[in-house]
C-alpha cells in the first residue's frame, strides 16, 4: 500500500492529456487500445488535439491504464470524475466494465463533437480570481453558461464566441483575469442539449452494477444515484468540482491520488483542499519502484 490514510482516487476530463498517453495505454492495457482504435477506426492519440471526439477516448484509456498500475498500491476510500473522468471513475469502482465505459465515452465524444457543429460553433473561457457569484453574473448579464467551478479563484464560462469575448472584456474591468480556452465547443451548457436523449439511451443499455467503493458525481456532489439520468444531464450542466472536492474532505479525505494522464486535478486539489496532501499518479508510482 502507498498509503495507509483516507486516500480518494480521482481522474480527469479533457485538457489532462501528455505526450506519453499512447505509451502507457500500449504498456499496461493493450486491450483498450486495440478496442479503442478499432471502435475509431483511426488512432485518436495521434489526433487528439483535433477534436473531442478523439481526445475523449484518448484520455479515457490512459487514466484506467494509470489505474490498473496504480489499483494495486492505492485503496480508495471513494472515487470521483471530472467531467468524462465521471466515466472513468464508475469503470474504476466496477460499475461497469471498462469496454462498456470506452464505448459509451467514443460515443459521447461524437456526440458532443456534432453537438457543437449543430449549434453553430461555441467556446469555453477561464476566470481566474474571481469567485463564483462574479462568474456567475458575467454568464447571466451575457447570455453564456457557467460550465465549470474547478476551485477557488477558478471558473469556466461556456457558450457564444462572441458573448464570451463581451464577458471576458468585462471581466477584465472587474479586475479578473479572462483566458479563451483551445475547445471546438461550449461544454457543459445548453449547446450539448442535442447530445442528452442518446447518450441517455445508450447509458440505459449498460449493465450497471454497485460499484465497490462510493463514486461522487461532479455534477451534484454526492454519490451517484442514477447513472443514467445524472451522466446524461451532466452534459448540459456545469462541473461542480470545487464542491467535489470539499464534500470528498469532509467525509474524512486525507490524501488526494490524481489518476492521470497529467497532474491538473492534483494541482486543483491543492487549491480546494491545501490541508489534504495530494499528488499524481506518476509521482506515487516511482516513489513506490511500480513500473
Amino acid at each position: 500500500m502507498l498509503s495507509a490514510t483516507a486516500t480518494v482516487v480521482v481522474f480527469p476530463g479533457q485538457g489532462s492529456q501528455t505526450a506519453d498517453m499512447r505509451e502507457l495505454v500500449e504498456t499496461a492495457r493493450p486491450d483498450l487500445l486495440e478496442a479503442c482504435l478499432e471502435l475509431i477506426g483511426d488512432d485518436p492519440f495521434a489526433r487528439i488535439d483535433e477534436s473531442t471526439a478523439y481526445a475523449q477516448p484518448a484520455i479515457l484509456c490512459a487514466s484506467l491504464a494509470s489505474w490498473s498500475r496504480l489499483s494495486g498500491h492505492v485503496d480508495p476510500v471513494a472515487v470521483a470524475g471530472h467531467s468524462l473522468g465521471e466515466l472513468t471513475a464508475l469503470a474504476a469502482a466496477g460499475a461497469l466494465d471498462d469496454h462498456a465505459a470506452l464505448e459509451l465515452v467514443v460515443l459521447r465524444g461524437r456526440l458532443m463533437a456534432d453537438s457543437g457543429e449543430a449549434a453553430g460553433g461555441g467556446t469555453m473561457l477561464a476566470l481566474l480570481g474571481g469567485t463564483p457569484a462574479q462568474a456567475a453574473k458575467l454568464a447571466s448579464r451575457h447570455g453564456v453558461s457557467l460550465a465549470n467551478d474547478n476551485a477557488p479563484g477558478q471558473v469556466v464560462l461556456s457558450g457564444d464566441p462572441d458573448r464570451l469575448a463581451e464577458a471576458a472584456t468585462a471581466a477584465r474591468a472587474d479586475g479578473l483575469r479572462a483566458m479563451a480556452l483551445d475547445v471546438a465547443g461550449a461544454f457543459h451548457s445548453p449547446q450539448m442539449a442535442a447530445a442528452v436523449e442518446p447518450f441517455a439511451e445508450a447509458l440505459g443499455a449498460v449493465d450497471w452494477r454497485e460499484p465497490v467503493v462510493p463514486v461522487l458525481s461532479c455534477s451534484t456532489a454526492a454519490p451517484f444515484v442514477d447513472p443514467v439520468r445524472e451522466l446524461s444531464q451532466a452534459l448540459v450542466r456545469p462541473v461542480q468540482w470545487r464542491r467535489t472536492m470539499e464534500a470528498l474532505v469532509a467525509a474524512g479525505a486525507t490524501t488526494v491520488v490524481d489518476a492521470g494522464p497529467g497532474k491538473v486535478l492534483a494541482k486543483l486539489a491543492r487549491r480546494c483542499a491545501p490541508d489534504v496532501a495530494s499528488a499524481p499518479a506518476a509521482t506515487l508510482l516511482e516513489s513506490a519502484d511500480v513500473a
